[in-house]
């Protein structure tokens, strides 16, 4: 026997009740409780809809699909930061790695003549954390009028459109900017400056422009089926 529209259509309720917000989530779940119903009736037909689904989601322990959602997290987020890296790895390859040296000289040369001047040095760290505020800010209520308007929201594009892993890369410029002091660093320290600058520069073009331009080609090669029902 096989679940019908209407017997589909309940397990999504089912999934969303039980506080599966996310389109693609609630699909894989829908998908395996409906082939274990289906098992339980080739064992026993007089079982009902209602109580094969009580018996399915009993097998999910105390947590129901909690456990699910996370390891389905964790895993998009890895998926992400592979991408943000993968990204980054082209600037540091020809012909772009000619312009990405060229920028870390211009800031250690920038750094080295005012690195006494400590205000504007901090300034620059501080100026690039409120630039990555304000693009996540942008991008999550671009992503959130956009899932409104859809009425399906998908876990990956909220990774992407602002609930990333990479925001915890938003504490390293602060702290950078907080150990700098009004003295005469050596050259190698400014280098590294220079680089982390860079570096965090190129990032935040990624993760706020790059990537973002490109979601919907990442989201299909993710969801097959996010084309026909977005």
């Amino acid at each position: 026997m096989k679940l019908n529209a209407e017997q589909i259509e309940r397990l999504y309720t089912f999934t969303r009740q039980h506080y599966v917000e996310y389109y693609d989530l609630q699909t894989e779940l829908v998908d395996h409780l409906a082939n274990a119903i289906e098992e339980q009736w080739l064992e026993n037909p007089k079982l009902s809809f209602e109580e094969a689904l009580k018996i399915e989601f009993k097998k999910f322990g105390v947590f129901g699909f909690m456990e699910v959602v996370e390891e389905r997290q964790v895993a998009l987020n890895k998926k992400y930061n592979k991408l943000v890296l993968s990204e980054l790895k082209t600037f540091f390859s020809i012909p772009k790695i000619i312009g990405t040296f060229s920028a870390i000289g211009i800031i250690f040369y920038f750094l080295k003549s005012l690195q006494e001047g400590i205000w504007i040095m901090q300034t620059v760290f501080l100026f690039l954390v409120l630039f990555y505020f304000i693009g996540m800010t942008i991008l999550w209520r671009t992503n959130k009028r956009r899932s409104q308007k859809s009425g399906r929201k998908w876990l990956f594009k909220d990774i992407i459109f602002g609930y990333s892993a990479s925001a915890g890369l938003i504490n390293l410029p602060l702290q950078f900017s907080i150990h700098l002091r009004a003295e005469s660093y050596p050259d190698w320290v400014l280098a590294i400056y220079a680089l982390f600058m860079i570096v965090f520069a190129l990032t935040e073009y990624i993760v706020l422009v790059l990537i973002p331009s490109k979601a919907e080609k990442h989201l299909k090669e993710t969801y097959p089926e996010y084309e026909f029902v977005n």
